[in-house]
């Protein structure tokens, strides 16, 4: 491996914020979520919250932040005067953008979209709704507490207040079909949406699907599935940007285009993950899981490590490769350090494979390459 170089200068920095609470645990979900049994101390994990912000200052002093995501769990939970808080908070404590993009998720839930208001109110200029799917079968099998009425209601209600909405949809589901998972998609399209995700259902591991897997579609339906997902929204005049998102134009996530091109994150809250660059290193944190101990504890990070010059370029195509344009040849040393050369070998044996392009500008993954992500990025695995 070659020898890495101090970054010229640091990459864009996001907030990640990240709530825990959900009413009810998804039997697919294997985020950092708890259900809210016995109410939630918000007053309490808004203190705490702010608190690790400025117990992470130092690290991020002066650099501005160009967007801000709260994620979960369910974060429209959240009162409106707690978001209202918060983004007041952060806006005190670091150099957030005038026109930083600024999202929540939410569920369909009647309580969550009462608060749709008091959000925008408050500074939320993206909402991002868990619809899933608009099948009442099917959102009972996903273990949803939402019907496809309220996931319409809903979305009609965050419209009135947003101008830029995300629709969150799930296909592979248990029995669906093709004509199910199609249905689906002309719903979401004829709501007209800003920007669409559409997330393959995975099971993974520590999760109840895990355990007792529902029946699920083979993976010859759910690759037609796929390529019905992308022709369909392509139709309705979404670009495909990455794996799993469709924007209309000038709607891409931006907060999530950082992630993909290696830029930096400082992630706050239980179980929220950040990553910072300084001159000489990349660094990874990770905060205390259970809402319980983050709230308690005089130091909330409970994990912290620089990442090894040997898996950074793993660490760099893991996320810049998930982009259907891929990436400016010259990102890979501004974010890594390492000079391109460093990844030869492996570059040419992905384009002999047939999953990678390269030119000197620019490297993308194949049509192939995109479908085998997998076996594309493991290319790159450091030994």
């Amino acid at each position: 491996m070659a020898e890495r170089r101090n970054l010229a200068a640091l990459p864009p920095l996001s907030l990640y914020v990240h709530f825990p609470w959900c009413v009810r645990k998804c039997p697919y979900c294997d985020f950092n979520s708890h259900e809210a049994t016995g109410g939630i101390p918000e007053d309490a994990y808004v203190a705490a919250l702010i608190a690790d912000l400025e117990s992470a200052l130092p690290q991020v002093w002066g650099r501005a932040v160009g967007s801000v995501f709260f994620g979960g769990g369910t974060p429209s939970l959240m009162s409106g005067v707690a978001v209202e808080r918060l983004l007041a908070a952060f806006r005190a404590r670091l150099p957030l953008a005038p026109d930083a993009e600024i999202t929540l998720e939410a569920n369909p839930g009647t309580a969550e979209s009462d608060k749709f208001a008091a959000f925008r109110a408050a500074g939320v200029n993206r909402l991002s709704l868990g619809i899933q799917s608009f099948d009442d079968a099917k959102l009972a099998a996903l273990g949803r507490i939402h019907s496809g009425a309220e996931a319409r209601r809903a979305i009609e209600l965050a419209q009135r207040h947003f101008d830029n909405v995300n629709l969150d949809l799930m296909y592979a589901l248990p029995q669906q079909t093709l004509a199910d998972a199609q249905h689906d998609i002309a719903i979401a399209v004829a709501c007209g949406p800003q920007h669409v995700s559409a997330y393959h259902l995975t099971l993974e591991p520590h999760t109840a699907f895990h355990r007792a897997p529902p029946p699920l579609p083979d993976d010859e339906l759910a690759a037609d599935m796929q390529e019905m997902v992308e022709s369909e929204l392509a139709a309705a005049g979404y670009a495909h940007y990455e794996t799993s998102a469709f924007a209309r134009a000038g709607r891409r996530c931006r907060h999530n285009l950082n992630y993909w091109t290696f830029g930096d994150y400082l992630g706050i809250g239980a179980g929220a993950h950040g990553k910072l660059s300084f001159p000489d290193r990349i660094v990874r944190e990770a905060r205390r899981r259970h809402p319980a101990d983050y709230l308690s504890a005089a130091d909330r990070v409970a994990e912290r490590h620089e990442v090894a010059t040997a898996e950074l370029p793993f660490e760099f195509m893991m996320n810049a490769l998930r982009l259907i344009d891929g990436f400016e040849t010259r990102l890979f040393e501004e974010r890594t350090g390492l000079s391109l050369a460093a990844v030869q070998n492996e570059l040419l044996a992905a384009q002999r494979a047939g999953l990678l392009t390269a030119t000197p500008q620019r490297i993308a993954p194949t049509p192939q390459g995109q479908r085998f992500l997998n076996r594309l990025l493991g290319m790159f695995l450091a030994d």
